[in-house]
C-alpha cells in the first residue's frame, strides 16, 4: 500500500497539482496478515488549489481486504466510493477482522458507492502467460488496483512504468507481470465503467520554478547537506536506527559525494557522543533519533551544552511514552525537549510545520548552532517525516550565509572561553591539533574565559546564567512573529510542529465566513520570538491545538500570564481542519456569550 500511495503521489506531483499525503502502516515488520493491527494505508488529498492536509474524510476508499474496511470505513464521507477486492472476503479475513457477516453482499453499505471487484483474478488473467506462480501473480494486484485509480482520475501511467523498470531491473518477468497489472486495471475502468465517471483535477497554479515531491525526512536530510556546503564544513551525521527517523541517516548517506560522513553507532549514547566529538574537530555535527532516543542522549547533550559546541539534534516524534506506537504521529516531547536533562541545560529549540519546511528548520538549525556556539534541538514528527508535498526547489544563493567562529591562530594567549562575539555570545572554536590554541574541554565546569575546570561559586553561577544568554541571544537574530490574518480579533489560533496544516485550513474556512480569527504557527520555541508576547495580547481569547495534553498551551500560560484554551489530541493521528474548526466555533460561541 505505502508502494502504490507513493506512485500515485508522484504521478499526481507530474501531473502538476498541489498535494499532501498521510502514510500510516503497522509498527510490526510482518503484522498478521489480515489482521486489523497489520493494516497499512497511504491517504492522499490533491487538488488545483493550495492544499494544507492529506484531508479530513477521504472521497475514494480502496480496500484489499476485510480488515482495511474495517479500520478505515469510519473516516470515508457519506455517499463516498468503495473500491474492494472482493478476492480476500473469505470467512477466514472475514473472521481476523471481526466482521460477522460479508458487508459487499449484506447491504450495509448502502450509503456509500460500493465497486466490488475480484482484482486477483482479472490480474492473474492478464498474467497467465507468463508462467509465473499464483502467489507472484498475486503480488501484482495492487498495481491492477492502481491502475484503476490512474482511469479514476485520469492520470498517466509513464511514471509508474519506468518506475517498475527501474526497480525490478533484474527480473524482467516481475517487470511484464507489474506492468500488465498496472495496465489491466486502467482498462478495466475505462471499458467496464462500473464507477459512472472520472475526474479531470487541473493542474494547480504554483510558483515558476523546479519542482518535486519531497518528505519530511529527505527534506531534512537535503537541508543538512545544504547548509554543510554552504558552511564550508564537513556534515558528520551519527546516528542509531529508531522509527520514524532512520531514513534521515539512510538519506544522508547517499551524499557522500559532498564530503558528507555518516556513522551507524551501536547505541544512541555512542551516537550523540560521537556527534559530539565532530563537533569539538571543527565539523557540522548532526544527530538524530525520535523520543527513546533523546531520553538515552540527554547527559550527552549536557555535555554539549557545557562545552558551548555547536550540535544539531533532531528528534522526529512519535507516541509514546516507552516504547508507544512507533509508527503513529505525536507531538508530546516539548517539554522533553526544553527540560529533558539534569540542571539549568538550555538548549535552542526549534519545529518544522510541513513537509517541505523540514528543509528550511533543517538549515536554520545548523545555522544557528554554528554561529552562536550552542546545541540545537529541532523537532519533527512522525506525519512530518513521512508526509509529502511539492517542493520548489531553491537556489543556494537563495539561503542565508552561515558564518562560524573557527580560528587558525590568535595574537596572545589564547582563552578557549571568551567570549568573542556579544551579538551571539560565541566563544572561539578552535580545532584540537592546532599550534598553540591547545585547550581542555569537558563536562565539568569550568572558568569563563580560561576554560580550566573552577569549583568557584560566583563563576559557577555566572557561567549558569552565560549558558541561558546564549539561548535568549538568538531571539535577536529569528524573525518576529507574524499572523495569518488580523493583527488583532477574537481568536487567535496559537500552534506549532505539525498541527500547521489542519490550523491553516480550518482558519481560512472560518475567515472565509467573516469571522476575526487569525493564525499564527510557531518555529521558533526556545527562545520566542521577541514580539510574541505583544502579538498575543491582540486578541481576546487564544486556542492552542496539540497532540499532547498541552505542553506549549501550558507554556505561554507560564510566561505571557495569557489564559490559553488548550485543544489536545492524542490518539497517534493528525488534528482534522473539522475538528479545529468545529472548536473555533466553540471558542466564539463562548466568547459571544460571556
Amino acid at each position: 500500500m505505502q508502494l502504490t500511495g507513493s506512485q500515485f503521489t508522484e504521478t499526481t506531483g507530474i501531473v502538476g497539482n498541489d498535494l499532501a499525503t498521510l502514510p500510516d502502516y503497522p509498527a510490526e515488520i510482518r503484522a498478521p496478515a489480515g489482521s486489523l493491527a497489520g493494516v497499512s494505508s497511504y491517504q492522499i488529498q490533491f487538488g488545483r488549489e493550495d492544499i494544507q492536509t492529506p484531508g479530513d474524510q477521504p472521497d475514494v476508499l480502496v480496500v484489499m481486504n476485510p480488515a482495511a474496511l474495517k479500520v478505515n470505513l469510519p473516516e470515508l464521507r457519506p455517499n463516498g466510493i468503495i473500491i474492494a477486492n472482493k478476492a480476500t472476503f473469505n470467512k477466514r479475513n472475514l473472521q481476523l477482522a471481526g466482521w460477522d457477516t460479508n458487508p459487499l453482499e449484506d447491504e450495509s453499505l448502502g450509503e456509500y458507492t460500493l465497486v466490488s471487484i475480484d482484482m486477483t483474478m482479472l490480474a492473474e488473467k492478464a498474467l497467465e502467460d507468463l508462467g509465473l506462480s499464483s502467489k507472484v501473480m498475486a503480488r501484482s494486484t495492487n498495481m491492477f488496483a492502481l491502475g484503476l485509480l490512474y482511469w479514476l482520475y485520469d492520470r498517466p501511467m509513464d511514471s509508474t512504468f519506468n518506475f517498475i523498470e527501474t526497480k525490478f531491473k533484474s527480473r524482467p518477468e516481475i517487470v511484464e507481470a507489474n506492468k500488465r497489472a498496472l495496465q489491466a486495471g486502467y482498462n478495466y475502468g475505462r471499458t467496464t465503467r462500473l464507477i459512472s465517471t472520472s475526474y479531470t483535477v487541473a493542474k494547480a497554479t504554483l510558483p515558476s520554478g523546479t519542482y518535486r515531491n519531497i518528505m519530511g525526512n529527505h527534506a531534512i536530510a537535503l537541508g543538512l547537506v545544504a547548509a554543510g556546503h554552504k558552511s564550508g564544513l564537513r556534515l558528520v551525521y551519527a546516528g542509531y536506527p529508531i522509527t520514524p527517523a532512520s531514513d534521515i541517516l539512510h538519506m544522508v548517506s547517499n551524499y557522500k559525494n559532498f564530503g558528507v560522513i555518516t556513522f551507524q553507532a551501536e547505541d544512541e549514547i555512542a551516537a550523540v557522543t560521537s556527534a559530539i566529538g565532530a563537533a569539538f574537530a571543527g565539523a557540522l555535527a548532526v544527530t538524530g533519533t525520535s523520543g527513546p532516543g533523546m531520553a538515552l542522549k540527554s547527559e550527552a547533550i549536557g555535555l554539549a551544552v557545557s562545552a558551548e559546541l555547536p550540535l544539531v539534534l533532531i528528534n522526529v516524534q512519535r507516541a509514546g511514552p516507552s516504547t508507544g506506537m512507533p509508527t503513529k504521529t505525536e507531538q508530546a516531547d516539548l517539554f522533553q525537549a526544553f527540560y529533558g536533562r539534569n540542571s539549568e541545560t538550555p538548549t535552542v529549540v526549534l519545529a518544522a510545520a510541513t513537509p517541505v519546511d523540514c528543509f528550511t528548520m533543517a538549515y536554520e538549525a545548523c545555522r544557528i548552532a554554528i554561529q552562536h556556539m550552542v546545541p540545537v534541538i529541532l523537532l519533527s514528527d512522525s506525519y512530518l517525516g513521512n508526509g509529502s508535498e511539492p517542493w520548489l526547489l531553491p537556489g543556494m544563493e537563495d539561503l542565508p550565509p552561515i558564518t562560524n567562529s573557527q580560528i587558525t591562530s590568535v595574537n596572545g594567549e589564547f582563552q578557549p572561553f571568551e567570549i568573542t562575539d556579544p551579538a551571539t555570545m560565541a566563544r572561539s572554536w578552535a580545532i584540537p591539533g592546532t599550534p598553540e590554541l591547545e585547550h581542555r574541554i569537558g563536562g565539568l565546569e569550568k572558568d569563563a574565559v580560561t576554560g580550566n575546570v573552577s569549583y568557584d561559586a560566583e563563576n559557577h553561577e555566572r557561567m549558569v546564567h552565560r549558558r541561558q544568554k546564549k539561548v535568549d541571544v538568538v531571539a535577536d537574530h529569528i524573525p518576529l512573529a507574524a499572523t495569518f490574518g488580523d493583527e488583532k480579533g477574537d481568536l487567535l489560533v496559537l500552534g506549532w510542529g505539525s498541527t500547521h496544516g489542519a490550523i491553516r485550513s480550518a482558519v481560512e474556512r472560518v475567515r472565509g465566513e467573516g469571522h476575526a480569527v487569525s493564525h499564527l504557527h510557531l518555529r521558533h520555541l526556545n527562545p520566542f520570538p521577541k514580539n510574541l508576547g505583544d502579538v498575543l495580547v491582540r486578541f481576546r481569547r487564544v486556542l492552542v491545538p496539540e497532540l499532547n495534553l498541552g505542553q506549549l498551551g501550558r507554556m505561554i500560560r507560564s510566561e505571557f500570564l495569557i489564559d490559553t484554551i488548550l485543544f489536545n489530541k492524542v490518539k497517534g493521528k493528525p488534528f482534522l481542519a473539522s475538528e479545529i474548526e468545529a472548536k473555533i466555533f466553540e471558542v466564539l460561541k463562548e466568547t459571544k456569550d460571556a
